[in-house]
């Protein structure tokens, strides 16, 4: 909502006060955090916004504003990380708790294998009904690694996970080669008592620069690798081969400069 609430408006599915009522509760949470039962309410209240909307009209707007969001937020050590894994014969696969429409053309834009994503309910209209069919976070997201591991032939003790959320432990715990990216505080501390390695990525980079800009056009299942904001990325090796806070894309920061210093207390007036 935050992310794509300026193309969302400018198609007419949200107002600009929910807009800047997302911005402000974007704000609070990455200075403040939240706990599980405010991102429950946070997600019950994006999912009742969404009903009646059209999948197929969603797609397209992320589709068209994909290089806009996504630049900003994009580390070049990522996209190198990458192409390592690729070329040592690797699957990889974006692991997020964002929906299924941002995250397949996502995948599909960075060449990655397979995304595991939530998804919303829709029905036969195609029009979403407000309910989830698959909420891909915390101990989901481990679920459904191990069935997609299963349904592959990988094997998940050879295969490297990274985050930058305590969220994702269950991720992280379920391969042989955790990896903490840039983690908060809570990730840290269990990084330090597990022992996991610890990078950090520091160089954006311009996305365009670097990977082909696809076309607007219908969802494909899949494509060929990493990142985005809320999510972590797994990078799995086929079983036949022996042997992951981010800077906020330009828009908040314009529309901070516009609100000014008092931008808090002017929010919590409206």
């Amino acid at each position: 909502m935050v992310a794509f609430g300026r193309p969302f408006r400018r198609h007419g599915l949200i107002s600009r006060r929910l807009v800047l009522r997302a911005l402000y509760g974007q704000l609070i949470y990455m200075h403040l955090g939240a706990d599980e039962e405010k991102l429950a309410r946070m997600r019950e209240s994006v999912l009742a916004l969404t009903r009646g909307w059209e999948q197929s009209k969603v797609g397209s707007i992320v589709r068209e504003a994909l290089t806009d969001v996504v630049e900003p937020i994009i580390y070049g050590e990522a996209l190198e990380l990458i192409e390592e894994h690729r070329a040592a014969g690797r699957v990889v696969v974006i692991v997020s708790a964002s929906p299924e429409e941002i995250v397949v053309p996502l995948g599909e834009y960075l060449g990655v294998d397979h995304v595991i994503a939530s998804r919303a309910m829709v029905d036969e209209e195609g029009r979403y009904t407000g309910e989830m069919a698959f909420y891909a976070y915390g101990p989901n997201k481990a679920v459904a690694m191990r069935e997609f591991a299963a349904a592959e032939g990988i094997d998940l003790a050879a295969s490297y996970a990274y985050s930058d959320s305590a969220t994702d432990l269950p991720m992280l715990e379920a391969v042989g080669h955790p990896v903490v990216v840039n983690p908060d505080r809570e990730l840290m501390k269990a990084a330090r008592e597990h022992d996991w390695e610890v990078r950090r990525f520091v160089r954006p980079v311009r996305l365009r620069d670097r990977v082909p800009v696809p076309p607007p056009g219908p969802s494909a299942a899949v494509a060929g690798a990493l990142a985005a904001a809320a999510g972590g990325v797994v990078l799995w090796r086929w079983r036949r081969h022996a042997e992951p806070a981010a800077p906020p894309p330009p828009w908040w920061r314009d529309l901070l400069t516009k609100l000014g210093p008092s931008w808090p207390r002017r929010l919590r007036g409206r």
